[in-house]
C-alpha cells in the first residue's frame, strides 16, 4: 500500500473521501492482470466488444443522480449542472461504440490479380489513461471507450480530486461483463504515475491536464517509442462580429465563460467584439454575470459553485487584481456575492473591459470565472488577436455569414472552430489542439487511429 490520497471537498473544506495509492507491487500486479487478460479480449469480435461496452455505458447512465451528487462534493459543480455530464458521457460513449466497426475495419487496396492486400488495425496493448477532475467522465470516455473497443486493455488513473469516478467506471465495467484485468482503476502518486508510464508493457498514454503536466509526460516517456495523446490547456477566444445575433452571443458566451466556474479547457477566456456592437454585447454579458447565483452547489438554485480549491480561486483573484492595476475595469462587484472572499474557493464571476494583451488575464490560462472583452475594428484585427496566444484548442465566431465564418476560421490557429456556439465537443468531429494545447486526436473515427497500430498484409495467392 502506498500513500493515502485525500479528496478535499471545495464545498466546505472537509475530507470527502480517502483512498490508499498503489505501491510498486500493486502496480506490477495490475500490469500482469492486464497482460493475462489481453489475448481473450482481443479475440472477441468488435461486435462482442460493442455489446459489452454498450451495457457498461448504460450502467453508468443509470447512476446519474448518485454520480451528480458525488461530482458536486468532489469538485464543486452545482448538482443541477453535474447531471449534464452524464448526458455528454452517454452521447460520446454511444457514438464511439456505434462507429467502432467501420472505424476499425481493414483498409482495402485496389484490386490486383493474384494478390490479396489490406491494412489491418491491431490493438496497441495496454493503454494508460490519466484523466482530470474538471470533467472526469467526459474526458476519460474519450480515451477509455475507443481503446477498449479496439481490443486494448486499459488502466485508468483519475485525479486525486475525483477518485470515485474511476471506481464508478470499474463497477460499471464489471457489471457489464468486461473480463477481469481488461479495465482497471488505480489511485497513484506522481511517482507511481511516472513509473507506470515507463513500464515496458504500456503501449500508449492518454493524458488530459495542464501544459506542465504534458511536459512531465513527455519527460517520463523520453527514450520510449510509444505514442501519447496530450489534451492540455487553452485560452480560447471568441469573436462577436458586427452582424452577430447579440442576444444569442450573450447567452452562449456567458455559459462558455462561467459554466463549471470557468474550469474548462475549452471555456471562453477572452472575447473580441466589433466596435459597432460592443456596447450592446458588453451590457448583456455584464448583466448575465451579475445574475449568476454563487453558493452551495447542492442547492438547485445555485448556478455558480466553488472552484476546485481556494488556491485556484486566489490565482484568478490575483490575475484580476493585476489587470485592474494595469488599467482594466471590473464590471462586476464581488461584494454583491457574499461567498466571495480571499482564501475561499467561492469566486464570483468577473467581466473585465479596457483589457490588453499586456495583461496576464488575456494571455495566461485563468481556468476560472473571469473573461476579458476587447473592442476591435475589423475581422483582420480580431484574427490577429485570436492568434496572439500560446494556445490553440478552440475558437468561436458569432456571425450571420457562414462564408465569412469559414474564411476567418481557415486563418485562426485552432483545433476546433465554432460558429454561433462554443465550449462543446461533438463526438463526430476530431478533438485536437495546436501549439501548447497539446498533440494527438480523440473522438470521431479518427480518434481510433492513435489507439491502434497498422499491419500490412501482402498475400500472393497465385504463382
Amino acid at each position: 500500500m502506498g500513500d493515502m490520497l485525500k479528496c478535499i471537498s471545495p464545498i466546505d473544506g472537509s475530507v470527502f473521501v480517502e483512498r490508499p495509492t498503489a505501491d510498486k507491487n500493486e502496480i506490477e500486479a495490475a500490469v500482469a492482470r492486464a497482460r493475462k487478460a489481453a489475448s481473450a479480449w482481443q479475440s472477441l469480435t468488435i461486435l462482442d466488444r460493442q455489446s459489452i461496452l454498450s451495457s457498461a455505458a448504460e450502467c453508468l447512465v443509470s447512476e446519474t443522480e448518485e454520480i451528480a451528487l458525488e461530482l458536486t462534493w468532489q469538485m464543486g459543480r452545482p448538482t443541477r449542472q453535474a447531471r449534464g455530464e452524464m448526458v455528454g458521457f452517454a452521447e460520446r460513449a454511444r457514438h464511439m461504440t456505434y462507429i467502432a466497426h467501420d472505424a476499425l475495419a481493414d483498409i482495402e487496396t485496389d484490386y490486383l490479380p493474384g494478390f490479396n492486400r489490406f491494412v489491418r488495425r491491431e490493438p496497441i496493448g495496454l493503454v494508460f489513461v490519466v484523466a482530470p477532475w474538471n470533467y472526469p467522465y467526459l474526458t476519460a470516455v474519450n480515451a477509455v471507450w475507443p481503446a477498449l473497443l479496439a481490443g486494448n486493455t486499459v488502466i485508468l488513473k483519475h485525479s486525486h480530486q475525483t477518485p470515485l469516478c474511476a471506481e464508478r467506471f470499474a463497477s460499471a465495467m464489471a457489471r457489464a461483463g468486461v473480463p477481469d484485468g481488461v479495465f482497471q482503476p488505480l489511485h497513484l502518486t506522481h511517482e507511481g504515475t511516472a513509473a507506470l508510464m515507463q513500464h515496458n508493457n504500456v503501449g500508449f498514454v492518454a493524458f488530459t491536464g495542464s501544459v506542465s503536466g504534458g511536459l512531465a509526460i513527455q519527460k517520463a516517456l523520453a527514450g520510449r517509442f510509444i505514442g501519447m495523446g496530450l489534451e492540455l490547456g487553452g485560452k480560447d477566444p471568441a469573436y462577436v462580429r458586427h452582424d452577430a445575433d447579440i442576444e444569442n452571443a450573450v447567452t452562449e458566451l456567458a455559459s462558455g465563460a462561467f459554466f463549471n466556474a470557468g474550469q474548462s479547457c475549452c471555456g471562453i477566456e477572452r472575447i473580441y467584439v466589433h466596435e459597432k456592437v460592443f456596447e450592446d454585447f458588453a451590457a448583456g454579458l455584464i448583466f448575465a454575470a451579475r445574475d449568476l447565483e454563487l453558493g452551495d452547489p447542492r442547492r438547485e438554485t445555485t448556478t455558480l459553485g466553488p472552484m476546485v480549491r481556494p488556491a485556484a480561486a486566489d490565482f484568478v483573484r490575483n490575475q484580476i487584481t493585476e489587470a485592474v492595476r494595469a488599467g482594466a475595469r471590473p464590471m462586476v462587484d464581488p461584494k454583491t456575492f457574499r461567498s466571495d472572499r480571499e482564501g475561499s474557493a467561492y469566486k464570483s464571476p468577473q467581466v473585465l473591459v479596457n483589457v490588453t494583451h499586456e495583461m496576464r488575464v488575456m494571455t495566461e490560462e485563468s481556468f476560472g470565472p473571469v473573461v476579458g472583452i476587447m473592442k476591435v475594428r475589423s475581422d483582420e484585427e480580431a484574427i490577429t488577436l485570436m492568434n496572439d496566444s500560446d494556445y490553440g484548442l478552440t475558437a468561436a465566431i458569432w456571425t450571420g455569414d457562414e462564408e465569412a465564418a469559414i474564411s476567418i476560421g481557415g486563418r485562426v490557429e485552432t483545433g476546433t472552430w465554432f460558429m454561433n456556439r462554443c465550449d462543446y465537443l461533438d463526438p463526430e468531429l476530431a478533438w485536437t489542439g495546436m501549439k501548447n494545447s497539446g498533440m494527438g486526436c480523440s473522438l470521431s473515427a479518427v480518434g481510433f487511429e492513435q489507439l491502434t497500430r497498422l499491419k500490412s498484409f501482402h498475400l500472393k495467392t497465385t504463382t
